[in-house]
């Protein structure tokens, strides 16, 4: 079985599990109920990790636009409005990799996402990671922020705190935002 197909059984992005954390994380971030159609976006918007072989490689960067598409056929009805699909560009721009590459800011749906760790305790979303293998990846790809010497927890609270930041920051509720990689 592929990462991605993992992911969404019982991995990070599970897809009972991971909807829940987001739709939280949307109400306390944006003051408000999702509406029905922003909560089928929070649901879907990852779906398309089923079938990928990594999360942050080629095929896992692609994943938001099968949700996208979806949406676009069954919520915008196809219809351009103003200058934007509504709802395909909350599920395609919840990637940040998306939104950089179209020069379009993130969507409210990316800093929900991001903001969602902060409901995982770190033994329920360890236990998910090790047992789909994300973790590996996941590791790999935060080791210039926390070494690969750290234990799991200490990276889990790492990242848990750096996405915290992040959403708020760019949510609008604290300081700038500065990526450490620049």
């Amino acid at each position: 079985m592929k990462l991605g197909t993992k992911s969404l059984l019982y991995g990070s992005h599970q897809f009972i599990w991971h909807p829940i954390q987001v739709t939280i994380a949307w109400i306390v971030l944006f003051k408000r109920l999702p509406t029905w159609k922003e909560m089928i976006c929070i649901i879907i918007h990852d779906w398309g990790y089923w079938g990928c072989p990594n999360l942050d490689g080629e095929e896992g960067e692609r994943h938001p636009e099968w949700a996208a598409k979806w949406v676009s056929l069954n919520l915008d009805n196809n219809v351009y409005s103003g200058d934007r699909y509504r709802y395909r560009d909350l599920c395609l721009y919840h990637s940040r990799h998306y939104a950089k590459n179209d020069n379009a800011d993130p969507s409210k749906l990316c800093w929900a996402d991001k903001y969602c760790i902060k409901y995982d305790p770190w033994w329920f979303y360890l236990a998910r990671v090790r047992l789909s293998g994300e973790i590996k990846e996941l590791r790999w790809n935060n080791r210039d922020y926390c070494s690969l010497d750290c234990s799991d927890k200490e990276w889990f609270v790492y990242v848990q705190n750096l996405m915290i930041k992040v959403a708020l920051a760019r949510r609008g509720d604290a300081a700038p935002y500065v990526n450490p990689s620049k």
